[in-house]
């Protein structure tokens, strides 16, 4: 049986590294997710308030549509009743035409009295002139009667005739209010549809979320208890300040301020950014100044949160670098530095879990990757 030798430091930090690698992917999937999760909400408001605006639209359009109803109501039932006048005024014009015609056969069949009779027949001139003043007013009366009648004819026909018309007009109008309101319900429809597309994707991409959550916990658990393991391994040589190793010169013309692992990089990080890179060393470890400057800042534990006992260095050009979590101090504001030299120790103050160093450069006060400096 084979049984595994003790873990490294340099095996931990493999590890270490494989699982922040991971990490840091499931952190950028979770950006991802949130901002599309952000965006899907955006739309599915911009669509719930288009949806409302046609709502209103379809509610005046009803509105509308109701008013031209009756209103066409009221024409069709104004129409109706012309209608009925004028079958009553057509009745009465040929009951009148009959009555004119059977007079007129009358006469003709019983041989009434022509204008001669009637004046060979007059008793005297005052019955000739009754007589024939009688026959002119019959005739007139006859023609006065038929005359009417055909006018109020006519008149109804005319008022018939523009109702028609109006009629035609107010029901073309309500079919294209009818269309409007139609179109209003199918483009509510789509929206409505597009909306619900929306709302579904937005829920499958929450539960996605969900399991990245879960992920991204386990490995914040996972990293956290590795560094647990690696401060513990670096910490065995004791609290004793150890000696400064190497100078270890950077291609960007800074030098490594300690020699060790760099077990966590520039940029984002557990859903904010992270302005340095972490360089796991024991405790202890001398801190070296990357370039020549002054100690521009110096603050303790208590005072500059979690960052630790930090120490900022000015070098000139809009060029600074920065050093967190430092167990002690070995320099003094405003004492100018060469590079190289010790300007503090290794610790673990402030946000931190396990001992190392937070490094940081900055140009003209903006953080930016060490790595290219380095």
């Amino acid at each position: 049986m084979l049984v595994a030798g003790p873990v490294s430091a340099a095996d931990l930090e493999s590890e270490l590294e494989a699982k922040q690698s991971k990490l840091d992917e499931v952190v950028e999937k979770k950006g991802v997710l949130t901002s599309t999760i952000s965006r899907y909400e955006d739309r599915i408001d911009r669509l719930t308030g288009e949806v409302a605006a046609i709502r209103g639209r379809e509610e005046a359009v009803r509105t509308r549509l109701e008013a031209k109803q009756a209103e066409l109501d009221q024409a069709v039932a104004e129409l109706d009743a012309a209608k009925d006048r004028l079958e009553e005024m057509r009745a009465r014009l040929k009951r009148a035409l009959v009555a004119l015609r059977d007079r007129l056969v009358a006469m003709y069949e019983t041989g009434s009295p022509d204008v001669i009779s009637v004046i060979v027949g007059s008793g005297d001139v005052d019955d000739l002139a009754a007589r024939a003043e009688y026959l002119d007013r019959l005739h007139g009366m006859d023609e006065a009667i038929v005359g009417r009648v055909r006018d109020l004819r006519d008149q109804i026909q005319r008022t018939v005739d523009h109702l028609r018309g109006a009629k035609d007009r107010i029901e073309a109008a309500r079919d294209a209010i009818a269309s409007e309101e139609e179109a209003l319900a199918t483009a509510r429809a789509a929206l409505q549809s597009h909306q619900q597309e929306l709302v579904s994707a937005r829920a499958d991409r929450l539960g996605a979320l969900e399991q990245i959550n879960a992920q991204e916990e386990e490995l914040h658990g996972s990293v956290a208890a590795i560094q647990g393991k690696l401060a513990a391994m670096l910490s065995a040589t004791g609290s004793a300040p150890l000696p400064a190793g190497p100078i270890q010169g950077g291609s960007g013309g800074l030098i490594w301020p300690v020699s060790g692992a760099v077990v966590s990089g520039f940029g984002a990080r557990w859903g904010s950014m992270h302005e340095g890179i972490d360089i796991a060393v024991p405790e202890m470890t001398p801190i070296r100044a990357a370039a020549t400057g002054s100690v521009v800042l110096l603050q303790s534990e208590a005072s500059s949160g979690g960052y630790g006992n930090f120490t900022c260095l000015d070098h000139g050009g809009g060029l600074s670098t920065c050093y967190a979590h430092q167990t002690s101090f070995a320099v003094s504001s405003g004492q100018s530095v060469s590079q190289g030299d010790i300007i503090g120790y290794t610790g673990c103050t402030g946000h931190c879990l396990g001992p190392h160093l937070h490094f940081e450069v900055r140009i003209n006060g903006s953080p930016t990757d060490p790595m290219g400096y380095l």
